[in-house]
């Protein structure tokens, strides 16, 4: 990465945070594969940081979360038997919690599916909350003893079920590669005293697709999936970075973290690419103090 201009570098970054695979990243810019790949990690660590340092006192009113599936390596019924139970190998899940107004990811975690996956995340998402919020989650059990382990009484909380049509057995290639009709929804109160009415999850949902959308290794039905869980995490950071702070949203006209008072303008893919020497350096004289 030294030897990249930091002209080259946001170019690299473009094509990734748009949606294209290494490969074709690689056939549009003229950098190695391998390049690109120690870059995105560069990058993607170095906006991991950034946000648990600074998405700090987030001043919030309703948030929403959900998780979102993906696959490293193989399916998980392809997984050879040795591999088996391995994180990094099958499947992968992303946290994510959205600020219903502002539209910022507050938190977000590629991990498991299971209850410490589920304990750790809330537990970050509490620790970068300024005051009481509503919280909204599907009905996925696990948020259930996370969410009480977290706030206690000191939040409103209520979940969301969707009730979805039964498809018939034998499906055209339509229906088999769409989702099954919502024919209606549950609201169920958990914690506190949420208002009905703020109960969704509707903003979390269109930001799965927005991640599906601007990570090729989202897309379906593709051999585009991460053969390295790192590179997964260091491609959902940079993702999270853009879209957090150098992403205008169509909505608000504004970066979602301008919008939450994160910041005061909106970050060029240059900042965003010279995030990786700025921590380097941070972790240095660090290092050097101690």
């Amino acid at each position: 990465m030294n030897r990249l201009s930091i002209e080259e570098r946001s170019k690299i970054l473009a094509c990734l945070v748009d949606g294209n695979s290494i490969r074709a990243t690689s056939r549009i810019t003229g950098a190695a594969k391998g390049t690109i790949l120690k870059l995105l990690d560069d990058v993607g660590s170095a906006c991991k940081r950034y946000h648990l340092r600074h998405v700090r006192n987030v001043k919030s009113v309703r948030v929403q979360c959900d998780e979102i599936w993906n696959f490293c390596y193989a399916k998980e019924k392809n997984v050879p038997f040795d591999l088996r139970g391995e994180f990094g190998f099958g499947d992968v899940w992303t946290w994510t919690a959205l600020c219903a107004d502002s539209k910022l990811i507050i938190s977000y975690q590629v991990d498991r599916r299971d209850e410490g996956a589920a304990y750790e995340f809330i537990h970050d998402l509490k620790s970068r909350l300024a005051n009481r919020i509503q919280l909204t989650t599907d009905g996925l059990r696990l948020y259930f003893t996370a969410v009480d382990d977290a706030f206690g009484a000191e939040i409103d909380y209520a979940i969301l079920v969707k009730i979805y049509g039964r498809t018939g057995s034998r499906q055209s290639d339509e229906q088999r590669y769409s989702p099954a009709q919502c024919c209606g929804t549950i609201k169920k109160r958990r914690i506190g005293k949420p208002r009905r009415e703020d109960v969704s999850t509707s903003y979390v949902e269109r930001q799965n697709l927005t991640m599906r959308m601007s990570m090729r290794r989202f897309t379906r039905l593709t051999n585009a999936f991460s053969k390295k869980v790192t590179n997964l995490a260091s491609a959902v950071a940079l993702h999270f970075m853009y879209y957090n702070f150098g992403r205008i949203h169509q909505t608000l006209r504004v970066t979602p973290a301008m919008q939450a008072g994160l910041s005061d303008h909106v970050w060029s893919l240059d900042e965003i690419a010279q995030l990786a020497d700025s921590e380097h350096t941070s972790e240095q004289t660090i290092a050097a103090a101690q």
